[in-house]
């Protein structure tokens, strides 16, 4: 059984930053905008604010511990949070930190501010409509990549960000680490990063990365592809129903996910163009098929992917060994100037 991996990720802003271990819904997040989580009743909080009584004297001081007493229902919005005296207050979510997350967050650091992540970039290509052979007149150029973060930002306190983006200019970077992890996941993005036709850029740790990238392929394609995509149409379904349309391009790229995911089981490489189902897969993006042909066609392709993992030579699990190894030497290729010196 293989190792138990870290779960990812979190993006903020224009250049979006993603720190380690927090979440993210999307490369479009263009504006740094945050929704709280919601709080359960008995959790300790700190709040924000100083917190004044009716007749507009301070009761508590900023920073002070409460308890969540009530949340909100319905179409409600405060907080009731009272504290160790008795005295409760209303209170927005935002005016409030949850104990335990207070503690653990560092202070704001210019930290990263001292690096140009951009320089630290050690492989890039382009991905999308362009690298699938699926590309129009109109076509974005989509860039995807993987940048080093350098050892002092590894070691500090605030460590490297997992992603970080540039929306404006469709490029997208993963620091080493999370990108081999989810790569051994068999996410389709890391997967198809790793194949790509176009390759823009590429280093010493990059040509080494893509020596072995074929110990990313595993039987675990089939799990996460074919699971993903049976999802996706469950969504689009329901889409169907409720609004009486479907997002076309997505149906075509979840067709286009089944093709590729059936062919790498049987080449045991990833062909990330699919040219010879362009005109069809095209149709469906201008919809032109109709939902009842899409389904047919996806089911022939859902029997298809599993005849291929019937078929399949590739072994039932990614080589993590192999890939800690790579891990480790391009660290450590890192240091070595620093060490070998007098």
């Amino acid at each position: 059984m293989g190792p138990v991996w870290p779960k990812f990720p979190r993006a903020v802003g224009t250049l979006i930053i993603v720190a380690k271990g927090e979440s993210s819904s999307s490369s479009a997040t263009n504006q740094m905008t945050f929704t709280s989580p919601r709080v359960s009743a008995g959790t300790q909080v700190v709040v924000h604010q100083e917190v004044r009584g009716s007749n507009g004297v301070a009761v508590h001081p900023r920073g002070a511990v409460g308890i969540v007493a009530r949340t909100p229902a319905g179409t409600e919005v405060n907080y009731l949070i009272r504290f160790a005296d008795g005295f409760e207050t209303s209170l927005e979510r935002s005016r409030f930190e949850v104990l335990k997350h207070f503690k653990d967050r560092l202070p704001a650091s210019d930290a990263l501010g001292n690096f140009q992540l951009e320089d630290c970039v050690i492989y890039r290509c382009t991905v999308g409509s362009r690298a699938y052979g699926l590309d129009t007149e109109t076509s974005d150029t989509d860039l995807r990549g993987i940048y080093q973060a350098p050892p002092e930002m590894q070691w500090s306190l605030f460590g490297a960000p997992d992603q970080f983006e540039d929306n404006e200019a469709q490029t997208c970077y993963w620091e080493l680490q999370k990108f081999l992890v989810m790569a051994l996941r068999a996410n389709p993005n890391m997967l198809e990063c790793l194949y790509s036709p176009l390759v823009d850029k590429t280093s010493v740790i990059g040509d080494r990365l893509l020596s072995i990238r074929e110990c990313f392929l595993s039987r675990m394609i089939f799990q996460t592809f074919n699971g993903y995509a049976l999802s996706q149409f469950k969504k689009l379904e329901q889409d169907l129903r409720n609004q009486g349309e479907i997002r076309w391009k997505h149906a075509m790229h979840l067709l286009r996910l089944l093709l590729t995911g059936a062919a790498t089981l049987r080449e045991r490489r990833m062909p990330v163009r699919v040219e010879n189902h362009r005109d069809r897969l095209l149709a469906v993006r201008h919809g032109e098929v109709s939902w009842g042909d899409i389904n047919v066609w996806r089911g022939e392709l859902h029997r298809d992917f599993e005849a291929a993992l019937h078929q399949t030579r590739l072994p039932e699990r990614p080589d993590y060994e192999k890939v800690n190894a790579f891990l480790v030497e391009a660290r450590r290729s890192q240091i070595h100037p620093v060490v070998s010196q007098p």
